[in-house]
């Protein structure tokens, strides 16, 4: 019988950068050719993996639909989403912050406009600070928003923060801080758990390295 391969649900850019890293120092030979290959599926057999490229967005909607066993999704889009997935590891790459950003200037008001990429989590954010807003949902160049007069303010993802500085925006209030997360499908947790769970020791004994 030959060896089970799990299919990975990888984000493409710059998270499959810190993600291959960190399978390398788990033991899992990747080739450094991978991190510029175009390609949408890259096999490994001797790994045990089958790579499938996604945007991040995707990934779990791969994963939650079983196209693949096991997936690497951050934080921002699981509690965006709500999928039914299992979450099994914090991965601790990736890291940024959800962020509530405005105009330096800016001045409360009732029902303020909020832009936002994530409605969801934004609306149960400001429901449970008790304040009603109008959520606006944008699906890219948030930072406009306030600039333009659209919304009072924004929430998106913040890494280093350069981005709103650059447009003359303020960072007023982190929400959370945001990492990737390893994901499996329940049934393929079911069916390959032993599979599942040695790549995940292996990848749990290389974050703590």
């Amino acid at each position: 019988m030959g060896q089970e391969i799990l299919k990975v649900a990888m984000p493409k850019g710059r998270i499959y950068k810190q993600a291959s890293k960190l399978f390398r120092e788990a033991g899992f030979p990747i080739p450094e050719d991978f991190d510029e290959s175009r390609r949408l599926i890259l096999p490994l057999p001797e790994a045990g993996l089958e790579f499938i490229m996604a945007k991040p967005a995707d990934v779990a909607t791969f994963v939650e639909y079983g196209v693949a066993d096991i997936g690497i999704v951050g934080k921002d889009v699981l509690m965006e989403e709500d999928r039914a997935v299992y979450e099994l590891i914090d991965l601790g790459i990736a890291r940024c912050r959800m962020s509530v950003i405005g105009m330096p200037d800016w001045k409360p008001v009732m029902h303020p406009r909020v832009a936002t990429k994530y409605p969801n989590v934004a609306s149960r954010y400001f429901r449970e600070i008790g304040q009603q807003v109008e959520i606006i949902k944008l699906n890219g160049s948030i930072e406009l928003a306030p600039m333009i007069g659209l919304a009072d303010r924004i929430v998106d993802m913040v890494e280093s923060g350069q981005t709103i500085r650059d447009n003359g925006l303020l960072e007023m209030e982190k929400m959370f801080d945001v990492t990737s997360r390893l994901i499996a499908n329940r049934v393929s947790y079911r069916m390959k758990n032993e599979t599942i769970q040695a790549l995940c020791d292996r990848l749990q004994l290389a974050i703590r390295l």
